[in-house]
């Protein structure tokens, strides 16, 4: 006799993130597009990213969602990997609350983040990217 092998659902948290898809441009510290979509299955969000930062082009594919490591439960936060073109591994940790979105550089609660709000129609996210040290840069992302 098999056993059924355990269902699950994507998280309330990663689900809010739906807002995000679709085609947005990128004005402020860095220039260009970013893409979301909702991998098969709906337990991943890819970020397709195009763009241009202190004047390098800045290219990748971020996959955002809950850790589900092999035996274990799936994890609390909503976490993602970035890929890029020059070979970087970069980690972030996501969480919206109302209209504000805030992107953690590395864990939950890290000194470098983004803090972003959404317009009341969702056409727009308006906030900064803040870095310990400086060099922050505000940023705009605009639906297209």
């Amino acid at each position: 006799m098999s056993e059924m092998p355990e269902t699950y659902e994507p998280s309330a948290d990663l689900k809010a993130l739906d807002r995000l898809v679709g085609t947005w441009a990128i004005t402020g510290g860095a220039e260009g597009t970013v893409r979301y979509e909702w991998m098969a299955g709906g337990f991943f969000l890819l970020q397709h990213v195009d763009l241009t930062q202190f004047g390098r082009p800045v290219t990748g594919l971020e996959v955002i969602g809950n850790l589900r490591p092999f035996g274990e439960p799936v994890g609390a936060d909503v976490v993602s990997r970035f890929y890029d073109s020059t070979g970087n591994t970069l980690d972030y940790v996501y969480e919206l609350t109302g209209d504000k979105l805030t992107i953690w550089g590395g864990a939950k609660g890290s000194p470098a983040y983004y803090e972003g709000t959404f317009s009341a129609d969702g056409t727009t996210v308006t906030g900064a990217w803040v870095y310990p040290g400086g060099g922050g840069y505000e940023s705009t992302m605009t639906r297209i």
